[in-house]
């Protein structure tokens, strides 16, 4: 495969997964600026390595192997923030919007129970977080999932089970803040 061929492919896998990558990405870190960093990064790994993956896909999508790039790479963004700790600067205007007031009772008690929600997925293991986040954001089977983190289809749908009770026991457990009766 020529050059140019090889390139227009690669353009087709980022358009076609550009916003999977990003949205794992803000899921997995929490903040647009590194999301936006580690999809850069995973696209750029992606590129060095394009060639052998399609050689080695056998056909299969490579929308798994991208989301297994971007893990890795949010492992060791993590990793490396653990050695060196930083100030967090809160720049994530969903915390804002999710806080906001508003006239009806049912956006309220909505926004409080999707807040709950995320705060509990945060608290979530990370490859218990990175599944569901996988699962529910980017709608990957679990097929796809177990290809992306390297397990088998077995392995991954109990681990996807087990994401989810552990999820519903946090949110139990984490106080309603909506309005009283």
């Amino acid at each position: 495969m020529d050059k140019a061929e090889l390139d227009d492919r690669f353009s087709e896998l980022y358009r076609a997964h550009l916003k999977d990558v990003y949205s794992f990405a803000y899921y997995r870190v929490g903040n647009h600026h590194d999301a936006e960093d580690l999809t850069e990064q995973t696209f750029l790994q992606a590129y060095r390595h394009f060639e052998r993956a399609l050689r080695e896909s056998d056909g299969r999508p490579l929308r798994p192997w991208l989301i297994r790039i971007a893990h890795n790479l949010a492992a060791n963004l993590f990793r490396d923030r653990s050695r060196r700790p930083q100030t967090s600067i809160d720049d994530d205007d969903s915390t804002t919007i999710l806080r906001a007031t508003h006239t009806t009772e049912d956006l309220v008690e909505e926004r409080d129970e999707l807040s709950r929600i995320l705060a509990a997925v945060q608290d979530l293991p990370d490859d218990r977080r990175e599944a569901l986040i996988m699962r529910f954001a980017l709608g990957m089977d679990n097929r796809e999932i177990a290809r992306a983190m390297g397990r088998s289809d077995g392995a991954t749908k109990v681990l996807i089970h087990r994401s989810i009770k552990q999820l519903e026991g946090l949110v139990a457990q984490t106080p309603t803040q909506g309005l009283s009766s």
